[in-house]
C-alpha cells in the first residue's frame, strides 16, 4: 500500500506543480506557446470530465463531478490496501493522484486547468494535463495487467480442475 500512496502523492505533486508553473507562464499574455510544430502549451479550462463531457451541468457540476471522483478514489484506496502487486499499487496510485489533482482544481477554480495541446495535420487532441496523463497510464497498466499478466487465469486450481470433466477417455480407461 505504501508504494501506491507514495505514487499518488508524487502524481498529485507533479500535477499541481506543473499546472502552477504553466499557468504562471501563460498568464503573462501568451494564451498559446508553440513548443514544436505538433505540441503547444495552451490555457484551457475544462468544466466537465474527459473531452469536456458533462460540461453542461452548470455550477452543480463542480460538486457532482468532485463527489463522483472522490467516491472512485475511495474505491481505489480500498482496493489498494490489499493489493500485493507493486505494479498495480503504482498504477492505482497514479489514478488516485491524478483524480485528486483534478478535484483540487475543480473545487479551487471551478474547472480543471488543461494545458497540453497535441495536434497534427489540422487535427487537435483535446487539451489535457499531467493528472489526465497519470489517470490514463494507470488505467492502461491495470487493464494490461488484467488481460496479459494476471496469473490467476493460468492456475487451474483456483478456477477448478476441469480435466476430469473434459477428458472422458482417460476416465473411462481408469475405470476399466
Amino acid at each position: 500500500m505504501f508504494v501506491g500512496l507514495l505514487t499518488a502523492l508524487a502524481a498529485f505533486a507533479l500535477d499541481q506543480a506543473s499546472k502552477m508553473w504553466v499557468f504562471s507562464f501563460l498568464a503573462n499574455g501568451r494564451p498559446v506557446f508553440e513548443l514544436t510544430p505538433f505540441f503547444n502549451l495552451v490555457m484551457a479550462w475544462n468544466t466537465g470530465v474527459s473531452f469536456s463531457m458533462f460540461d453542461n451541468l452548470g455550477g452543480a457540476g463542480v460538486y457532482i463531478l468532485s463527489a463522483f471522483s472522490l467516491i472512485v478514489v475511495g474505491f481505489l484506496l480500498y482496493w489498494l490496501k490489499d493489493e500485493k502487486s507493486v505494479l498495480i499499487q503504482m498504477a492505482l496510485g497514479m489514478i488516485i493522484g491524478g483524480a485528486v489533482g483534478n478535484v483540487v482544481d475543480r473545487v479551487r477554480m471551478g474547472a480543471v486547468f488543461d494545458f497540453l495541446d497535441i495536434h497534427a495535420f489540422g487535427y487537435h487532441w483535446p487539451a489535457f494535463n499531467l493528472a489526465d496523463s497519470f489517470i490514463c497510464i494507470g488505467a492502461a497498466l491495470v487493464i494490461c495487467n488484467g488481460l496479459f499478466f494476471n496469473k490467476e487465469w493460468d492456475e487451474p486450481e483456483k478456477q477448478g480442475d476441469f480435466s476430469e470433466k473434459t477428458d472422458t477417455k482417460s476416465s473411462v480407461e481408469a475405470k476399466k
